[in-house]
């Protein structure tokens, strides 16, 4: 299944604006909707994790951050709901980061370029 499968996201729109900013927010829009689908959270759960994120102080106020908040919203319910640790994620989130920073220029960025995946 990939994300078009998830979600029906328009692929010509006239000349309009994308619907997401960077690919990483759609991908992260789909993870929700299917977790959603999976039932691991109801809606209502969603809105007040997300909501809550979008009201902390370090929040931008032009929400040019909400993808931001949305992933600290999935961290959030998923560790709240016992489905994978906050230190599992913290270590998943430094193995991109190092795999990020070991990708050339131009090139995907896959977690087996990690230098430090075992």
């Amino acid at each position: 299944m990939n994300l078009r499968d998830l979600i029906n996201v328009p692929t010509d729109l006239a000349g309009e604006p994308p619907v997401f900013a960077e690919p990483w927010q759609a991908e992260a829009f789909a993870i929700v909707v299917a977790l959603h689908a999976q039932g691991l959270f109801t809606w209502e759960e969603w809105a007040r994790a997300l909501s809550s994120q979008l009201k902390q102080p370090e929040a931008m106020e032009d929400a040019s951050d909400y993808y931001r908040c949305w992933l600290a919203a999935l961290e959030s319910l998923i560790t709240e709901k016992n489905i994978t640790p906050k230190a599992d994620i913290d270590l998943l989130a430094e193995a991109w980061q190092r795999a990020a920073l070991a990708t050339p220029h131009g090139q995907p960025i896959r977690l087996e370029n990690d230098p430090h995946r075992v």
